[in-house]
């Protein structure tokens, strides 16, 4: 395993994104453990991603605008409701009980809806796994798969640091209503300025 691959998928995960963004308001909303769910959902998430690098299948988002565009606007649309019901009042901010019916199937699967219609992860991972396998290696694939599996693990244990951080925080936002409703606001808009940068994004940039 190369220093560089790890440091560089240090740097991709850690820098915020979508998926940091969702398991930061899961912890402030539910607390450590259902940051924790939403960290395994945006992870389960990349699967899709790196299955599609790794077969291939990403060279059709490489190469075709409409199949690209498709899943891109796609991805805006379902920020921008995710920036909407951040700003309800019982919307995915307001702080609720951990132990909620259904709550961790419906954040597990919003994590992994937020990933999966990315197709900048798909690009990405189709430029990013190839730079660490030799063409004339035998064990490409297993190689391939290695590498896959470690940044899966990066980003799990990244993004739960951030959820339980912001567990840890819950309390003190949770009896300042001034606060909360500030943060439901910096949440929102974090969802919008993501769904901008989505929207224009290019094939194979």
């Amino acid at each position: 395993m190369s220093v560089e691959f790890l440091l560089i998928s240090l740097i991709v995960v850690a820098t915020p994104g979508t998926g940091v963004v969702y398991t930061l308001a899961a912890g402030f909303t539910r607390g450590a453990r259902a940051s924790v769910v939403a960290a395994i959902g945006c992870t389960l998430g990349i699967v899709p991603h790196m299955a599609a690098a790794i077969t291939g299948l990403a060279a059709l988002l490489h190469t075709s605008a409409v199949a690209f565009g498709v899943l891109k606007y796609l991805g805006v649309a379902y920020l921008l409701y995710m920036a909407w019901t951040m700003l309800k009042d019982d919307g995915a901010l307001a702080v609720e009980q951990e132990d909620a019916p259904g709550s961790s199937r419906k954040t597990i699967t919003t994590g992994i809806v937020i990933n999966i219609l990315n197709p900048k992860l798909t690009t990405f991972f189709f430029a990013f796994l190839p730079q660490f396998v030799s063409p004339r290696d035998p064990h490409g694939l297993l190689r391939m798969l290695e590498l896959s599996a470690v940044f899966m693990l990066i980003t799990l244990v990244i993004f739960c640091i951030y959820g339980v951080f912001a567990a840890a925080v819950r309390e003190q936002v949770s009896t300042r209503p001034r606060v909360l409703a500030w943060m439901r606001r910096v949440f929102a808009g974090s969802f919008v300025a993501l769904s901008a940068k989505l929207a224009v994004a290019r094939t194979g940039a």
